[in-house]
């Protein structure tokens, strides 16, 4: 097994070689050159660039969608305009390329309710979003979501209406006729305790999330994933791979925020140690076109993941931190490493997101606490986490 560019925990496992995720050119020579079997794309980045299409065309099988199914996520104002046609319920919205209309109509829409969600029509590594409390906040987040895009071709910027509810993350595994749905997992974004702060790509995670029953996933399963997958196909995008759903669920049910095109992180890192099957199983029939013959079976139990962050994250932070792992973890619990690497022998931080410190238990109290009582022992200076991960959720027979 390879692994480009890696880290240090998937060291362990599989040979890492120095190749850049956005390399696509030097990704297909090397898995060209290997023979790989099969390859898995990670990153929605190498997606919308078309990775996928590339090792595809050279025979390899591909975990993963071409690049015109990736715009699920590459483009919202794309992803939106499945959502209509599909029937998948979502907020209203519409589409600007001219900030000074996207301006007055955000301003408008704050007027109004009270709030408006602001959304750049690209990919911005889960920092393309505001929601913006009044007319001062819509008008400020246009023009700073324009501001950053300055330059960029087919900029656009979609404003939307803002749900009341609580957020839940489904993810499907299709092979483009049919779907798997995962366990639901419930993220947090926020960078600091309370749910404030900056947005970040997820400071932690659980499952299964609270709030949505056998029924509900059935109906999610079936009126948004695979009512999209559907829907893509008949437009001659098939969508192959893992289809992430971000829902709010409100007092009129599950409605979209948005897709994404890959396993969403850190939600995936909660839902895995509660999966009962070999996740290549589905991943070899996502690429043979079986899945309709696949089952996902599940635990009976309940995972807590804290993400580990180096100091200043979201914002400006350093690398090169030691970390020390202890060796006698509890079973039950899972380190999956992101911003890590050896220098001289020893483990330190490389990235933003460094660890996330997973586990399971009984319930998710005693998953919070394993986690919380891992954290305790790993040695990270400069490091920090959320303490109220899985705490907060607000929802009838909360589990604290």
């Amino acid at each position: 097994m390879y692994a480009a560019p890696g880290n240090a925990g998937i060291a362990q496992l599989a040979r890492c070689v120095p190749i850049d995720a956005a390399d696509i050119d030097g990704l297909a020579r090397f898995a060209r050159e290997a023979s790989c079997d099969m390859v898995i794309v990670g990153p929605e980045l190498p997606l919308s660039l078309g990775l996928a299409d590339r090792l595809a065309s050279q025979g390899h099988a591909v975990f993963g969608p071409t690049a015109a199914a990736a715009r699920i996520e590459s483009s919202k104002a794309y992803a939106k305009g499945v959502m209509e046609r599909a029937g998948i319920p979502t907020a209203s919205y519409e589409v600007f390329d001219d900030p000074f209309r996207a301006r007055q109509a955000a301003v408008a829409v704050a007027s109004r309710a009270g709030s408006v969600v602001v959304k750049l029509d690209a990919l911005a590594a889960g920092k393309g979003v505001v929601v913006a409390h009044g007319p001062e906040e819509a008008g400020a987040a246009v023009d700073s979501l324009a501001k950053g895009a300055a330059g960029n071709d087919g900029f656009r910027l979609i404003i939307e209406e803002c749900l009341e509810g609580y957020e839940a993350s489904i993810i499907g595994i299709s092979d483009g006729k049919d779907v798997v749905t995962l366990v639901p997992a419930k993220d947090h974004k926020r960078a600091f305790d309370g749910d404030i702060g900056p947005n970040t790509g997820g400071m932690g995670a659980i499952a299964p999330a609270p709030g949505i029953d056998r029924d509900m996933l059935e109906w999610i399963s079936d009126r948004v994933l695979l009512a999209a997958v559907r829907q893509m196909a008949q437009e001659g995008v098939p969508f192959a791979g893992a289809l992430f759903a971000g829902l709010m669920i409100t007092d009129d049910g599950p409605k979209v925020l948005e897709f994404n095109c890959r396993f969403g992180d850190p939600e995936t890192q909660a839902i895995m140690p509660l999966l009962g099957i070999d996740l290549l199983d589905l991943v070899e029939a996502s690429c043979h076109g079986c899945i309709g013959q696949m089952k996902a079976d599940f635990r009976k139990a309940n995972s807590t993941c804290v993400v580990m962050a180096s100091k200043g994250y979201p914002g400006h932070y350093g690398t090169g931190a030691p970390i020390r792992i202890p060796t006698d973890l509890p079973e039950e619990t899972v380190i999956f490493h992101a911003g890590t690497r050896i220098a001289d022998g020893r483990l330190v931080s490389a990235g933003g997101r460094v660890l996330g410190v997973t586990a399971v238990g009984s319930s998710t109290s005693e998953s919070r606490r394993c986690a919380y009582d891992a954290i305790e022992r790993i040695g990270f200076e400069g490091g920090y986490c959320r303490s109220d991960i899985g705490l907060g959720i607000g929802l009838p027979g909360e589990d604290l």
